[in-house]
C-alpha cells in the first residue's frame, strides 16, 4: 500500500481503514461468520443490498445517535463532502449504525466506529466503496468524517474528533458534518483499551471483522455502542 501523509495520526487512521477492509477473508478457525438474519434483511432489505442505499442525501440533515452513554446529534452539510455525506445518510436510513461499536477510542484524539455486528453485513458494505471527495473543511473538534485506506475506498469506518486535528486534512479525510450536541456523551465514550492490537489493548481487527458483536461482547464487554441512528 502506497499511501501519502504526513503525520504518524493520519497514517493510523488510514492503516486501520486497511487492517478492517482487507481482514474479511481472514478467520481464527474456532468460529465461523454470522449469517444474514432473516427478520432484519426483511425490515432493512437494503442493510445486505448495498446497491439499493443509493439515495442523494438532502443540502443538510441531522442525525440522532442513541448510544450507551447518551445521545448526540450530527449535522451533515452535502456541499462539504457529497459523496460522504450520500453514504452516511444512507448508513443511517438502512439502520447499518444499530448496535454498532466505538471499537476504537482514543483519549484527545478520534473515537472511530462502523464495523457491524453482523460479519455478513461488514463483507457486503465491504464491497462498496465510494469515491473521494476533496477536503473543504478542516478536520477540527468535533467533525466526523471517513477512514479510508487508499483513494476512493471509503466505505462505512468513520472517525469522530476528539480535538483540533488539522494534519489530517492533507490526507484526504474529508468531514462531512459536525455534532453539534452531545459532544461531551462523544469524550466520555469508553477509552481503557487504547489502540488496536497488537499496538494496544484493543480488539484484534481480523476478529473485529469476522465475528463481529459475538467477538467485541465477550471479550471486550465495556466498550460503548451506539443503540439506534435515526434521521431527525
Amino acid at each position: 500500500m502506497n499511501i501519502q501523509v504526513k503525520s504518524v495520526p493520519a497514517l493510523l487512521i488510514l492503516l486501520l481503514a486497511s487492517i478492517v477492509a482487507t481482514s474479511c477473508g481472514a478467520s481464527d478457525g474456532n468460529e465461523a461468520a454470522t449469517a444474514s438474519d432473516p427478520e432484519l434483511e426483511e425490515e432493512h432489505p437494503a442493510l445486505y443490498a448495498p446497491a439499493l442505499a443509493r439515495e442523494e442525501a438532502p443540502k443538510q440533515f441531522r442525525a440522532r445517535f442513541e448510544t450507551t452513554k447518551g445521545d448526540f446529534v450530527v449535522a451533515v452539510t452535502r456541499s462539504w463532502a457529497p459523496r460522504g455525506a450520500d453514504r452516511f445518510y444512507n448508513l443511517v436510513r438502512v439502520g447499518y449504525f444499530n448496535e454498532v461499536s466505538f471499537y476504537r477510542v482514543l483519549e484527545g484524539y478520534i473515537a472511530q466506529f462502523g464495523t457491524h455486528g453482523n460479519p455478513e453485513v461488514n463483507r457486503l458494505w465491504g464491497d462498496a466503496a465510494i469515491g473521494d471527495d476533496p477536503v473543504q473543511e478542516s478536520n477540527l473538534r468535533g467533525t466526523i468524517a471517513f477512514a479510508q485506506q487508499a483513494p476512493n475506498s471509503r466505505t462505512t469506518q468513520m472517525y469522530i474528533n476528539l480535538r483540533d486535528n488539522v494534519d489530517l486534512d492533507d490526507s484526504g479525510l474529508a468531514p462531512f458534518g459536525q455534532v453539534v450536541e452531545g459532544m461531551p456523551i462523544i469524550d466520555s465514550l469508553y477509552s481503557g483499551f487504547g489502540e488496536l492490537h497488537p499496538k494496544g489493548d484493543g480488539p484484534r481487527p481480523n476478529l473485529l471483522q469476522n465475528l463481529g458483536n459475538k467477538y467485541l461482547k465477550r471479550q471486550f464487554p465495556d466498550l460503548d455502542y451506539i443503540l439506534k441512528a435515526t434521521i431527525e
